[in-house]
């Protein structure tokens, strides 16, 4: 596996709207998208940092603090490797990310470089 960077952040918190207004307003960081329960705010890198209400569907395997994204270039080859490895993978891969659980209990996931 060969990891080139951090690919993605995200939190899933009671306070996201707090949070997007300090992602935009403290840290000044560029909203790219909203919606209900949802903020993705722009690096200068082009990635993403994304912020999920308790309410946006889809994000509950995120309770335990926010989700890093480690960037790969071979996403299905890298989730393989966790596979073969032991590690637990969660749900069903996206189509450019894959979910799984550290050995911490934490929630991180592979992203496509």
């Amino acid at each position: 596996m060969n990891i080139t960077g951090l690919g993605w952040s995200g939190s899933r918190t009671s306070a996201a709207p707090e949070l997007a207004h300090f992602y935009a307003n403290v840290l000044g960081l560029p909203l790219a998208h909203h919606e209900a329960d949802f903020w993705v705010f722009t690096l200068p890198d082009g990635r993403n940092v994304e912020v999920f209400g308790e309410g946006y569907a889809g994000k509950q395997h995120m309770v335990t603090g926010p989700v890093v994204g480690f960037a790969v270039e071979d996403l299905p080859s890298a989730a393989e490797e966790l596979r073969a490895a032991g590690v637990e993978l969660l749900g069903e891969p996206g189509p450019t990310w894959q979910h799984f659980r550290g050995p911490d209990g934490n929630v991180y996931e592979l992203v496509a470089d």
